[in-house]
C-alpha cells in the first residue's frame, strides 16, 4: 500500500493528475482510514490502482479519450473484445487520417522551400502564410 504521492511518482505523473482521473471517475479514491493510528487518516493505493493508472496513461499516448478510455476499462471488466478492437480499429482509422494531413503538409512545405531556393523576389515560403487580399 502506497500513498497518493508515491503512486503519482511510480505511474510518472502528477498528484494532481491521479485526483482529476478520481474525479473523472476512471480511478477509485480509496477511503481514509479511520482513527490516526500509524495510517494518520491518509488514504493507501494497491498494486491494483498502480496498474490501472499505468492502463490510462499508456491509453492516453495512444491517443483514446478520457471517455474511450473509461469505455475501455469497463470493457475490460466484462471482457467484450469485439468492443475493444472496435475502438482500437477507430482509434488508427484516426491516426491514419493525421498521419495523411501531416504527409500532405509535409509535402506541401516541401514544395515551397524547393521554389525558396531558386527564386527572387518575394519568398514563396512567406508569402504561402500571407492571408489574400
Amino acid at each position: 500500500m502506497t500513498t497518493i504521492g508515491d503512486l503519482a511518482r511510480q505511474a510518472g505523473v502528477g498528484v494532481e493528475t491521479v485526483r482529476y482521473y478520481q474525479r473523472r471517475g476512471l480511478l477509485e479514491t480509496p477511503p481514509r482510514p479511520a482513527g490516526g493510528g500509524l495510517a494518520g487518516g491518509v488514504r493507501r493505493y494497491g498494486a491494483e490502482d498502480l496498474r490501472r493508472l499505468r492502463f490510462i496513461r499508456s491509453a492516453q499516448a495512444a491517443g483514446f479519450t478520457l471517455e474511450q478510455i473509461a469505455e475501455l476499462l469497463r470493457l475490460d471488466a466484462g471482457e467484450d473484445r469485439a468492443r475493444a478492437r472496435q475502438l482500437a480499429r477507430e482509434r488508427m482509422a484516426a491516426l491514419d487520417a493525421k498521419i495523411a494531413e501531416l504527409t500532405a503538409a509535409r509535402r506541401s512545405l516541401e514544395r515551397l522551400a524547393r521554389a525558396c531556393e531558386g527564386s527572387t523576389g518575394p519568398c514563396p515560403i512567406l508569402a504561402a502564410f500571407e492571408p489574400a487580399g
